[in-house]
């Protein structure tokens, strides 16, 4: 597609997935377009689409998503050539134009919310256009004061929002103002603040964001909130899923530990099943068996994942425990370290074995 107007040159908007995957305007849901954020040494027009915006598309959306290049990359450009794509998607027959945008994308989609009446929703993920704590300690306070005279502007949009716990771009309490301006001017809202277990700024970059509030999105970027909608946080990795209790083999709670005492007696905590998630949206869980003198034997149990190359696996695992620690390093394989915690739950760590990957979450025990 080419640019709408000269003065947003370089700002163009393209399919996320390739024109094939547009049913066109008689036969999709609506069209949803996802503005990234912007860097100041990159070119955030090469950030991958987020996971969440697959969900809409399985939804029956066309997904589009405006790609900007830094030298034209300001509020007012931006914000002037999204709301023109917004018009001509509704000029082409969409029955629906949602605008959805990360950081300084967020901010855009807000901006151009307030004019133009095609677009009919927002969801904005941490939205920011001013620095964050640390690089723009005297800027960054405007990612509030700036967004409540945006919020006043917005025609009829309805306007979702998150805010992430942890965001060095987030100067804290939006919330509530955000909700209370919207109201005032009688436009529907959601604003999530501060989901757990989702920090930072690129929170809704990840498969967990999109395990529980994926069908909550494409619930509001379809209509209103009504008042029998299930929760928009889904309880998603809160329990462990039927695949992964099925496959699950039972723990021998009572330990059959063999030879060294002490080694039994550091186990025993360990002992049972234990059950979360990675912020990759991958159910994990560990099921420690027995020991066998200083060998420990347990199951290691990782629910598939947001692609299609990432199958539900189960692997048979040998460690031990060193200072107190459960760790399994066997040759070749990733790394597993746990830890108990005072709140009787563990942490967990996993390492890729070439040192390239990290995740972290926190297990709690199953019953």
């Amino acid at each position: 597609m080419t640019e709408v107007r000269p003065a947003a040159a370089q700002i163009v908007l393209k399919p996320a997935y390739g024109e094939a995957s547009l049913s066109g305007p008689a036969r999709a849901r609506g069209a949803v377009v996802w503005s990234h954020g912007r860097s100041v040494d990159s070119e955030d027009s090469e950030a991958p689409t987020p996971l969440y915006m697959k969900t809409l598309r399985d939804a029956g959306w066309d997904v589009y998503r405006l790609d900007r290049m830094r030298v034209s990359d300001t509020l007012p450009n931006s914000a002037r050539a999204l709301a023109g794509y917004s018009d001509m998607l509704k000029t082409r027959g969409y029955r629906r134009v949602a605008l959805t945008g990360q950081s300084f994308g967020a901010f855009i989609s807000l901006i151009a919310a307030g004019q133009t009446n095609a677009v009919d929703s927002v969801i904005a993920t941490a939205p920011a256009a001013f620095g964050n704590f640390t690089e723009a300690y005297d800027s960054y306070r405007e990612n509030a004061a700036q967004l409540w005279p945006i919020l006043r502007e917005v025609r009829r949009a309805r306007v979702m929002m998150f805010f992430f716990h942890g965001d060095d771009f987030d100067p804290g309490g939006r919330a509530e103002p955000a909700r209370s301006i919207l109201a005032q001017r009688g436009l529907s809202s959601l604003i999530i603040d501060q989901p757990s277990l989702l920090p930072g700024h690129g929170a809704a970059n990840t498969g967990l964001f999109v395990r529980r509030f994926g069908a909550c999105i494409a619930r509001f970027a379809e209509a209103p909130p009504a008042a029998n909608d299930p929760p928009c946080d889904e309880s998603w990795g809160r329990s462990p899923s039927a695949e992964l209790l099925q496959a699950a083999l039972p723990a021998n709670a009572s330990g059959s530990a063999k030879g060294d005492v002490d080694t039994t007696a550091a186990l025993r905590p360990f002992m049972g099943m234990w059950y979360g998630s990675y912020i990759n949206g991958r159910e994990v869980a560990l099921s420690v068996e027995k020991a066998e003198g200083d060998v420990v034997h347990a199951d290691y149990l990782l629910g598939a994942g947001m692609e299609a190359d990432q199958p539900f696996e189960r692997v048979r695992r040998k460690g031990r425990i060193e200072n107190g620690e459960l760790v399994f390093d066997e040759k070749g394989r990733n790394m597993l370290r746990y830890r108990l915690r005072p709140d009787g739950r563990i942490s967990a760590t996993w390492l890729d074995r070439d040192g390239r990957g990290r995740l972290d979450t926190v297990l709690r025990r199953v019953n």
